[in-house]
């Protein structure tokens, strides 16, 4: 893969199905080789989650946004911002959480995670946001560490529930009223 062709861009609603493909298999690569969760659980999430159909509705939410990393107009990663989501820890007047950012396997560490990273920074600061939050399962050591690189810290928990099994994530959050991006 040649990072160096990598595009971002918006997408439109014809893209929804390549999206609910792909982020079933990103998210299925980052979380189907932990033990403890279980397939039939896995599956519940991602057939609810990732559906055409809840793709197409977020896509229509215009509290929602998309971002997608292209290649050779292949999906390679992607990230949803959630414009005035919050959580009980956080404290800001104008907040928007980064609800997903996901690679392909074979994309991570790329460049394709900064890139999306940096664009929605970029978005949020430009929109005149003054928080940036997340959620990152506890078990994700990986994205954590990701995040920090961009500034987040830990400021609470939440409950993400997939399936069945409710799973405790860390919220993470970094100010964008300086050195945003």
């Amino acid at each position: 893969m040649n990072i160096g062709s990598l595009s971002l861009r918006r997408p439109a609603a014809e893209d929804e199905a390549r999206i609910a493909k792909f982020a079933r298999r990103a998210f299925d690569e980052a979380f189907s080789g932990y033990p403890e969760n279980r397939p039939e659980d896995m599956a519940s999430y991602m057939d609810e989650a990732f559906s055409v159909e809840a793709i197409r509705s977020e896509l229509e939410n215009a509290s929602n946004v998309y971002l997608l990393a292209e290649v050779d107009e292949e999906i390679v990663g992607y990230a949803k911002l959630a414009v005035g989501a919050t959580e009980e820890c956080i404290e800001a007047e104008k907040p928007i959480e980064l609800a997903r950012l996901y690679c392909a396997s074979e994309s991570i560490g790329r460049g394709v995670g900064k890139a999306l990273m940096q664009e929605c920074l970029k978005f949020a600061v430009e929109g005149g946001h003054d928080v940036m939050w997340l959620g990152v399962w506890t078990k994700n050591f990986r994205a954590q560490e990701f995040y920090k690189q961009f500034g987040f810290t830990k400021c609470g928990e939440h409950v993400f529930v997939l399936g069945s099994d409710p799973q405790t994530d860390w919220v993470m959050s970094r100010s964008l009223k300086e050195n945003a991006v």
